[in-house]
């Protein structure tokens, strides 16, 4: 009363704002479509345009998916033109029973933006169903001092259609006796009751038989019959009376069965069998009849079975008290059920898109739910919430929808699947909820390139493999999947030639494993290098490379290999003379020879396998030097013969040997006896060398005898021109020819040649002989300058005969040192 302006301003405020709020909120999650239709349509008749009353285009009808989020059992939508589709039978009694207004409500989701709306069709009714009464006869008893205007309740009719289509009027068949009233019971549903306008005599007519007729009010109206049988009974007085005529109760749906809900109770002023009196229930439903139960003496109504608030939330029973007369009276009872939190929320996976992939950005829909629960006020508001550490989130677009939504980065390789459990809690007391779990595979994209397991590899391989053998094998991994981890390998690069690197080695695609083209000689290569990649099948497909060294490891299959002193086919080396004055440890000779291994395969120990003396000469085991080891005796023998091994260090060892003569001697006469004397038991050889040695000798004594004459006849026939001959002698002297050289000590022909001396004098030998650098015919060996006067036919002459003598000469030179290289391994001589 005495609130001021301003504070009646504060307090209308909220209520001006809370229907704003309202209308704002419900516009942002959904938009709400209405359609009405008759029920029992045929399939596939169109309830409406849903594209059309949804602002959607026809042509977006396909990228949009627009559809029925759950429940298709009544409706579907055309893809081609958005229009929604009745797809099954439609029968409004099933689905809704006696409700006045009966409507289908369900979700359509558009993608592409993801939006819900909310479809509401409403269930017309039609007049499909007559009324039926439950019984077609019905047998009354009425005692004959009834007063006039009593009422008589009969069963009713039940048409299960509703509102001008429903039950709408009785009428009674003409009779004298009897007339009809209608009354409606508290739920709403009306019964007839027949009412005495005349009173009864048993004795003028002991029963009646009336014809009632239930109307619906439909175009054209349906209608049925129950036949009443009436039978006078006589005398009783008084009916029994109920305390009240409607009686209101609440009880919980959690109540057991077998609970009391009330008892009735009824009076009867009759006395003896007349005052007693039976409960039964009247006009009322067989499913209400299993759920409760009457006690006929006590009145007592129990339940029998589980009461479901979100069924029913509410009963009517009518019950009759009946004396033994057949006098009875009927109350009702409205029963109200109360809502207890006895329902789990419930869950409905809508949409579900499976796999994701692995890049998916943050805020990716994953899938759609629908939760519902069948409780009434707080007990059916719900929230729901995700179980564990993972990397999405819930968000509500609308009323009784989630969106999963992805809220964190996905990666393959550590989790391929996740197990999402999504829990529901209601805010009852105590709160129920539901837990669903779903599995969201993680497909896998190509963002792993492959990983070698080593950095690097290194294999060893034995020379003379065989060719095609394995010698190493490659490994990568990826941690992809499928394709994308499918690897192939190659060789892509290498140290050796590229011609040669396809005869040396090769690489299975598949395995990764390196074969050998070839068998390896490590004398010819060591060590080579190859870079190997390892490249998946995805796309586009991701590589690695590795490095392979391969290391040829060297086998003891070469045998040393004496380089000095020289050998001949019976493996023996020429004489070597050692003073006889020589002192201990005096470097006589030295052996030297090599390996073509490695490593221990090529490390050489020298042997004396057998010596004529063995403690007179002493042979270094890696150096392979023979050096005396004491000095010489009177009583030893002037020639000595050493068996020398040359052993290399590998497994089996390789060897080698030679024979190595010594002769102590001062000087090389002492040496050709021994000579002689070891080649003494080859006389055949011997004689015949000796024979072509003197005959070589006779023959070049007489070519050059015979070269001198001719020399000296050409000069005496020239010799009556000395101004020509002083001329040429001058020339020669003073131009000598330009195939000669000047210098006579190093050879004066065309021919060069050195000369073995031996320590003493007169003792001889030619080594070797060789042509000199220009052999070709000097041009100016023809003297054309005026300081000679000579004809050409007397230079020819001259010129022809030094070359006569040059040639014989040397001729004679040749031949003599051929015989004596074939000669010369008959003396053990050595060239200064």
């Amino acid at each position: 009363m005495g609130r001021s302006a301003g504070q009646r301003a504060l307090i209308l405020k909220p209520q001006v704002l809370a229907p704003l709020l309202v209308s704002l909120f419900c516009c942002v999650f959904s938009e709400q479509i209405r359609y009405s239709i008759p029920e029992e349509m045929a399939k596939g008749s169109v309830v409406g345009n849903l594209a059309k009353d949804l602002g959607l285009e026809v042509p977006d009808l396909q990228g949009r998916k627009l559809r029925i989020s759950a429940d298709r059992e009544y409706f579907s939508i055309s893809s081609e033109s958005g229009e929604l589709l009745v797809s099954g039978r439609i029968d409004r009694e099933e689905i809704c029973g006696r409700k006045p207004v009966c409507s289908l409500d369900f979700e359509t989701v558009a993608e592409n933006p993801l939006n819900i709306f909310h479809v509401t069709v409403v269930v017309l009714d039609i007049n499909d169903n007559a009324p039926l009464f439950e019984r077609s006869h019905v047998d009354l008893k009425i005692s004959e001092s009834i007063q006039v205007g009593s009422s008589f309740p009969l069963d009713p009719a039940v048409d299960s259609d509703v509102g001008i289509n429903s039950l709408q009027r009785y009428y009674l068949e003409q009779n004298s006796y009897f007339d009809l009233t209608v009354k409606q019971s508290p739920d709403g549903n009306k019964y007839p009751e027949l009412i005495l306008k005349k009173s009864l005599d048993r004795e003028q007519q002991s029963s009646h038989q009336l014809v009632l007729f239930a109307l619906d009010g439909g175009q054209p109206a349906q209608n049925s019959t129950a036949q009443v049988r009436i039978s006078v009974v006589d005398a009783n007085d008084n009916a029994p009376v109920f305390s009240q005529q409607v009686y209101r109760v609440s009880v919980r749906e959690n109540l057991p069965p077998g609970s009391s809900i009330l008892r009735v109770t009824a009076t009867d002023q009759d006395e003896g069998v007349n005052a007693e009196i039976t409960f039964s229930f009247q006009n009322t439903a067989k499913d209400v009849k299993r759920l409760f139960d009457l006690d006929q003496k006590t009145g007592e109504i129990m339940t029998k079975d589980n009461l479901d608030f979100e069924n029913t939330n509410s009963y009517t029973l009518s019950i009759e008290a009946k004396d033994f007369g057949d006098l009875a009276s009927h109350c009702k009872i409205h029963i109200e059920i109360l809502d207890e939190n006895d329902c789990a929320p419930e869950m409905t996976l809508a949409s579900m898109f499976s796999p994701v992939p692995e890049n998916s950005e943050p805020g990716t829909v994953i899938a759609l739910l629908k939760i519902r629960d069948r409780d009434s006020g707080e007990n059916g508001e719900v929230m729901c919430y995700l179980q564990g550490d993972i990397p999405f989130k819930l968000e509500s677009p609308s009323r009784n929808y989630y969106k999963l939504l992805t809220d964190g980065a996905l990666d393959h390789e550590q989790t391929s699947e996740y197990n999402i459990t999504v829990t529901a809690t209601d805010k009852g007391n105590p709160p129920l909820s539901t837990s669903k779990t779903f599995t969201l595979h993680i497909a896998d994209v190509n963002d792993n390139a492959p990983v070698f397991l080593k950095p690097s590899y290194v294999a060893y391989v034995p020379e003379n493999n065989p060719s095609g053998a394995s010698i190493s094998c490659v490994s990568a991994v990826d941690p992809d999947l499928e394709q994308n981890s499918h690897l192939s390998y190659s060789i892509i690069n290498s140290d050796l030639a590229l011609l040669l690197l396809s005869s040396y080695v090769s690489v299975s695609v598949h395995s990764g494993e390196i074969f050998a083209q070839r068998s390896f000689d490590y004398e010819q290569v060591r060590t080579f290098e190859l870079i190997i990649q390892a490249c998946d099948a995805g796309s586009p497909a991701l590589c690695a490379n590795v490095t392979l060294r391969v290391f040829i490891v060297d086998r003891n299959d070469n045998a040393p290999i004496i380089l000095y002193p020289t050998v001949g086919s019976d493996r023996s080396a020429l004489f070597d003379m050692v003073p006889r004055s020589a002192e201990p440890g005096y470097l006589v000779t030295k052996v030297v020879a090599v390996d073509s291994d490695s490593g221990h395969n090529a490390w050489l120990a020298y042997r004396v396998l057998q010596a004529t003396d063995p403690g007179l000469f002493s042979l270094g085991l890696r150096t392979g030097e023979v050096r005396t080891a004491r000095a010489m005796a009177d009583k030893d023998s002037a020639r000595h013969r050493l068996l020398v091994s040359v052993q290399d260090g590998g497994q089996p060892p390789l060897s080698a040997t030679v024979t190595l003569h010594l002769i102590f001697a001062d000087s090389l006469q002492e040496v050709l006896p021994e000579m002689r004397e070891e080649h003494s038991d080859i006389p055949d050889p011997q004689s015949e060398l000796q024979f072509y040695l003197v005959v070589a000798l006779a023959l070049i004594s007489i070519l050059f005898f015979l070269s001198v004459v001719l020399a000296i006849a050409l000069r005496l026939r020239k010799s009556s021109n000395s101004k020509v001959l002083g001329c040429f002698r001058a020339d020669l002297c003073s131009h000598p020819a330009p195939g000669i050289v000047p210098n006579y000590s190093e050879g004066t022909l065309p021919y060069s040649y050195n000369l073995c001396v031996a320590s003493e004098s007169g003792k001889m030998e030619y080594n070797f002989l060789k042509l000199t650098g220009d052999m070709s015919a000097p041009q100016d060996l023809l003297f054309n300058d005026g300081s000679c006067d000579l004809d050409n036919s007397t230079g020819e002459s001259k010129v022809i005969s030094e070359l006569v003598i040059s040639s014989h000469v040397s001729f004679c030179i040749t031949f003599f040192f051929k015989l004596c290289t074939s000669v010369r391994p008959l003396y053990s001589t050595s060239c200064l």
